[in-house]
């Protein structure tokens, strides 16, 4: 059998994790194998390596450090969960995936992305996700949400230019994909973002049942 693997974008403060649990009950309702997962993180060792990349420390991190933390995280995560989620047939929602280190890491950061595309095959060889779902909105709405949550962590605590970067970069790959890309509007209200969500879910369970 095989799954299907679903990423959840966007940046701070978008509703990525909320709407991620919204969406798998709904799946579940139908009778699916759903594996919640994020990333960076998913197992424990790859949450280990979150903290080192999430926590503000004295010591700056240089940005090809960032880079080879965040796929020795994924490589990790592909092993022991993605992978064998999918192969059994199940669902897989992920918040965050390689889209998101081509926006923090790639557009944020200045990256080469010829690099990042370079560990995206080595650690991924040819998986990349079925669908993508955007949570766009304006980047001073996103980092207040983020802020009222309390402290903030590392990639929280960059400013404007680096968040309107990340955004533009997640609406280009979009723009360049459109098959595999849905953009919502998370400046809405949850309830009409879940709306959208439930507007998406007849197109999902064609994919998963497929």
């Amino acid at each position: 059998m095989t799954g299907l693997f679903i990423t959840l974008e966007g940046p701070e403060g978008a509703g990525k994790s909320t709407n991620r649990d919204y969406l798998a009950q709904r799946l579940r309702d139908c009778g699916l194998d759903v594996v919640l997962t994020r990333e960076p993180g998913g197992t424990p060792l790859a949450e280990r390596i979150r903290e080192l990349l999430l926590t503000p420390a004295d010591e700056p991190m240089n940005s090809d450090t960032e880079l080879l933390l965040v796929f020795a995280a994924r490589a990790q995560h592909l092993a022991e969960v993605i992978r064998p989620a999918l192969a059994r047939g199940a669902v897989v929602l992920c918040d965050r995936f390689t889209d998101a280190t081509y926006a923090y890491q790639g557009a944020g950061r200045g990256l080469c992305l010829a690099r990042i595309e370079q560990l995206e095959c080595f650690v991924q060889g040819d998986m990349r996700p079925d669908l993508t779902l955007i949570f766009d909105l304006p980047v001073e709405i996103g980092l207040g949400r983020a802020a009222a949550r309390g402290r903030l962590d590392r990639f929280e605590q960059e400013g404007l230019d680096f968040f309107e970067a990340v955004r533009s970069a997640y609406l280009g790959r979009a723009r360049q994909v459109p098959q595999r890309y849905r953009v919502l509007d998370a400046a809405q209200s949850l309830a009409m973002v879940q709306q959208d969500l439930d507007a998406l879910l007849p197109e999902l369970l064609e994919r998963a049942r497929g």
